[in-house]
């Protein structure tokens, strides 16, 4: 049965004001709607962004301590909901319910590490060189934010962002993808329940193309959080360098996992599994390239093909499934269309390579998972971001040319090496380039208590996640303090006579 979702504007659940709607649906199963959700236009998106505008003073001046317990209550809340919220997101987006259920431990950890930095959003204390003079720094809020969020994390990625820019102090407008409105609504509601005042968490639905790209540029917005395509983000930083936002752009990856000769093959072909076939291939850093060591190159992929044979496709509500559908006919016809490619590229077809439309998955968007050997760094699949089910296998002659491979794409998100060798770890953490290493471990799986965010096409401006070099440098401004308690004009730098 399909729910009504509403947009939030100053605590108030509204239809758009010209009532015009669009459908979320099940990727396993189009004959599923989830809900009907506002297509908002730009009045919608103007009385967010005023109630925002006018209720940051009174949340400014509330005190960082009692924002972090409506943060911590907001926690409590989601993980008793987690079970539903879950199911929710696997039923909107397609990941397997165990990713869904990840996908809202997320925004759990988020949450709570986000309330305590409301007792912890350190500045520095210095010494003056004047005697009666102190020196310090503190964090003041930005102001309005929008944030903009993609459909692969759809609980996740808007508490990357709402959580850290509250406990700074800003007031937010959220547009969150509309292929995923309904998780997104609930962890809205959820955070509505924990006590956030009218006005500070404002909600508007609508398509990027429009809703988004105006409230990206409104001037009543002080800065933006986006996460989603290089080209969307790059247009946007682009769009507001003029007015002087703050904005962080989080956006693609075409990440690469190194398998040196030395490597534990058996803990390699388990991590390139789930970092090339983990949420249908659908995520920034999803391993889309594995790069083997010419050595056990054979090995690797007959054991890394028969690995991936025996993984189940179907409906991720299914606790059988190991991959889920993509998230539409769109999606899934790019995806297609970059496996014929890779045909057409020359690079050997050893595994998957088109829809599933057996039995019941005649109803979704199913892609088997996808596995090309033989690929060359140039070929068009090893060097472009697909999203999907999809992995390109090459081969090294050794380190230094794994990693020439590997940073030899305009992306630069996440990496991995398998070695059992400390000294081509080293190395390998010093060379790539990229904003996330891993060793002997996928490309997936960062934790948010540090910084998330890449190099080259993979992003702009400051990191999401983490407390200090991430979130809270993005959420808030520095303001320096200096306190002459003398009774005399001191004259710093300036010699005396």
């Amino acid at each position: 049965m399909a729910g009504a979702i509403l947009n939030l504007i100053n605590g108030v659940w509204k239809p758009a004001q010209d009532r015009r709607t669009l459908k979320s649906v099940n990727p396993a199963n189009t004959d599923d709607v989830v809900g009907v959700f506002p297509l908002s236009g730009k009045a919608d998106v103007d009385e967010a962004v005023a109630a925002a505008r006018a209720a940051r003073e009174l949340w400014r001046l509330t005190p960082a301590p009692k924002r972090g317990e409506i943060l911590f209550r907001a926690a409590v809340l989601i993980e008793k909901d987690k079970g539903s919220l879950g199911r929710l997101v696997t039923r909107e987006m397609g990941k397997i319910l165990p990713e869904g259920l990840g996908d809202v431990q997320e925004a759990i950890d988020m949450a709570f590490y986000m309330a305590g930095e409301g007792r912890r959003m350190t500045g520095e204390t210095v010494p003056s060189e004047l005697p009666m003079k102190d020196c310090k720094s503190v964090r003041v809020p930005v102001g309005v934010f929008a944030l903009i969020t993609p459909w692969n994390f759809p609980t996740a990625i808007p508490a990357w962002k709402i959580f850290p820019a509250l406990i700074g102090g800003n007031t937010v407008v959220f547009k969150p993808s509309s292929l995923t409105p309904a998780s997104a609504t609930r962890l809205v509601e959820l955070i509505v329940e924990a006590g956030v005042p009218p006005g500070v968490v404002n909600l508007v639905h609508g398509r990027g193309e429009d809703t988004g790209e105006y409230l990206a540029a409104h001037r009543g917005v002080d800065g933006v959080s986006f996460t989603g395509s290089s080209a969307v983000g790059e247009a946007l930083a682009k769009a507001c360098s003029g007015p002087g936002k703050e904005v962080s752009c989080e956006m693609g990856g075409k990440n690469p996992i190194i398998v040196m000769d030395d490597a534990r093959l058996d803990l390699a072909v388990e991590g390139a599994l789930w970092g090339g076939f983990g949420t249908t291939g659908q995520r920034c850093t999803a391993a889309s390239r594995v790069i083997v060591h010419e050595k056990v190159y054979d090995e690797f992929v007959e054991r890394f093909v028969a690995a991936a044979r025996r993984l189940r496709v179907g409906d991720g509500l299914d606790p059988s499934t190991h991959v889920g559908p993509v998230i539409n006919e769109a999606q899934m016809d790019k995806v297609l269309s970059y496996i014929e490619t890779g045909k057409k590229e020359g690079a050997r077809l050893a595994l998957g390579g088109g829809r599933n439309s057996s039995g019941a998955l005649v109803r979704g968007y199913f892609i088997d998972p996808t596995i090309f050997v033989d690929a060359a760094p140039s070929m068009r699949i090893a060097k472009e971001e697909i999203f999907g089910p999809v992995v390109s296998v090459m081969r090294a002659r050794d380190l230094q040319d794994a990693i020439a491979i590997a940073n030899g794409v305009e992306y630069g998100l996440s990496s991995s090496i398998y070695t059992q060798d400390v000294n081509k770890s080293a190395i390998a953490e010093r060379d790539l380039d990229a904003g996330i290493v891993y060793i002997n471990a996928p490309t997936i799986g960062a934790e948010i208590q540090l910084p998330f965010g890449g190099t080259k096409r993979s992003g702009l401006g400051r990191r999401e996640a983490g407390g200090r070099g991430g979130s809270l440098d993005m959420f808030t401004k520095w303001k320096i303090i200096y306190r002459d308690f003398s009774g005399r004009l001191q004259k710093a730098q300036i010699d005396k006579d």
